[in-house]
């Protein structure tokens, strides 16, 4: 977290410079090494002139006419070693061009073998270091969850290690999610403010005793881990990989209609069939921190399992802290007339904010 708030303090600092930033990461097998480096075409064309013909566009031609211009500035720019040795190239990806949220990158994919097994990675980060003060790079291990490292050019190696991190702390990651998530949050929180009551007509009537109430959270709680356990699982294995604004926008959306159908009932069915259908939304958005991992195949499943147990283990606990207190106050006409109108009028209008900055790129909310 330091690292980033002294990223975001220098980056204000330099006031009209945009961001520039470079972002790195290793695959490691034993002697095996994969460094994928993913450099913007903007930074790029600063300092090797890309656009050939001056017309302010980048074409997929110009940038290939000057790959091996690339790759000799990537070389020159980043060297890494294993437990302090050198390692030996072996080959090098085709050319290839990414999409990251601060534009196109050309991506460098190389293989590496080195002596014996790696267990530290010592990374020597120069990339734009006489042309761009406020260039940074940010570099991850695949496989590992947390912050990735953040690079400074020509501050001397850093150290990467290798180790992955376990079934527990994939566990808490999901927890961790689940916490940091207000969006995910609210909308359980809508869901057990009336999960207490039952549909009566038009409106809401308290459920008779204590056994209903636990059903009914029971079917929508399950309803919803099935649901997102599903795109969590596609998403996070590349199967789909809808536009994370569309997927933030949706949302938003899910959150507003739960709050809306709370102070009117106006989704026809019962309502853990609602809440299937937008856990399925919820899903692809729970999948952002396993697809930063960059993991392929049978590397998935371990992490996959831990961080949705720990998904499920921060619903829990949302139920556990909400429900006995929604049991409690079911009846009262403070729950009725204040507490339930109140925050889903509150969560309604706050989901509206996140829908309209998240669909229309607006800064609404501090």
């Amino acid at each position: 977290m330091i690292r980033w708030l002294l990223l975001l303090l220098f980056c204000t600092a330099a006031q009209a410079h945009q961001s520039s930033e470079a972002y790195l990461s290793y695959r490691v097998d034993g002697a095996e090494v994969e460094q994928r480096l993913d450099i913007a075409l903007r930074d790029l064309d600063r300092d090797l002139a890309l656009d050939a013909d001056g017309d302010g566009q980048l074409s997929w031609g110009e940038v290939r006419a000057r790959w091996p211009d690339i790759e000799r500035l990537a070389a020159e720019g980043l060297r890494f070693t294993a437990d302090g040795a050198a390692c030996r190239a072996l080959d090098r990806a085709p050319p290839q061009l990414d999409e990251h949220s601060d534009g196109t990158h050309a991506v460098l994919v190389g293989h590496w073998r080195c002596a014996a097994a790696v267990h530290e990675l010592q990374i020597d980060y120069r990339l734009f270091a006489a042309t761009d003060a406020g260039h940074r790079g940010l570099a991850r291990l695949v496989g590992a969850a947390g912050e990735p490292l953040l690079l400074v050019p020509g501050a001397g190696p850093q150290r990467l290690g290798t180790e992955s991190r376990g079934f527990a702390g994939f566990v808490a990651e999901g927890m961790a999610h689940i916490a940091s998530g207000l969006d995910h949050v609210l909308f359980l929180v809508t869901l057990l403010l009336v999960a207490v009551w039952r549909r009566d007509g038009a409106g809401w009537a308290p459920r008779a005793g204590a056994r209903g109430a636990f059903a009914e959270t029971l079917r929508l709680v399950t309803a919803f881990t099935v649901a997102h356990s599903i795109t969590l699982g596609l998403a996070a294995g590349g199967v789909i990989a809808p536009p994370s604004r569309w997927v933030e926008s949706l949302i938003a959306l899910t959150v507003l209609l739960a709050a809306l159908d709370n102070l009117r009932p106006f989704v026809p069915g019962p309502r853990w069939s609602m809440v299937a259908v937008f856990g399925l939304v919820h899903g692809v958005g729970f999948a952002g921190p396993l697809k930063d991992l960059g993991l392929r195949g049978h590397e998935l499943v371990l992490p996959l399992l831990g961080f949705n147990l720990g998904v499920e283990l921060g619903q829990l606990a949302v139920v556990a802290l909400l429900l006995p207190l929604a049991l409690l106050l079911r009846a009262r006409a403070a729950y009725r007339r204040w507490i339930v109108p109140g925050g889903s009028s509150a969560i309604a209008a706050l989901a509206t904010l996140w829908l309209a900055e998240r669909s229309l790129a607006l800064n609404l909310l501090p």
